[in-house]
């Protein structure tokens, strides 16, 4: 795709919005400008990823490695026995989050 756009000194360059919705680029987002010769490249800047600090990776491994062993040793059927259990327990929950509903209601 080429476009040609006219530059004058009283106003700054515009790229046209159908070249950015070919490169993709999103409102808001920061654009680099490389210059080199007589051309000018434009590259969104993408955010960085997250790197854990070693603190934060050593919480993270702990937290695996204990996840890990509880799963070893059988500890992942949850808190009910049976699924009439599970389902009396959501029963339940739906009664108490209806009654609070309720009530948040008639105080308006």
């Amino acid at each position: 795709m080429t476009v040609t756009v006219k530059n004058k000194t009283r106003t700054p360059l515009v790229v046209p919005p159908s070249v950015r919705r070919r490169a993709g680029h999103k409102n808001g987002e920061d654009l680099e400008f490389r210059v080199s010769g007589g051309v000018i490249t434009i590259i969104p800047r993408r955010p960085t990823a997250y790197e854990y600090t070693p603190a934060e990776r050593r919480a993270i491994d702990r937290g695996i490695a204990q996840s890990e062993k509880e799963y070893r040793e059988g500890k992942n059927a949850g808190p009910f026995d049976t699924v009439e259990a599970f389902a009396a327990s959501m029963e339940a929950d739906i009664r108490k989050l209806r009654k609070a509903r309720r009530k948040a209601e008639s105080a308006r």
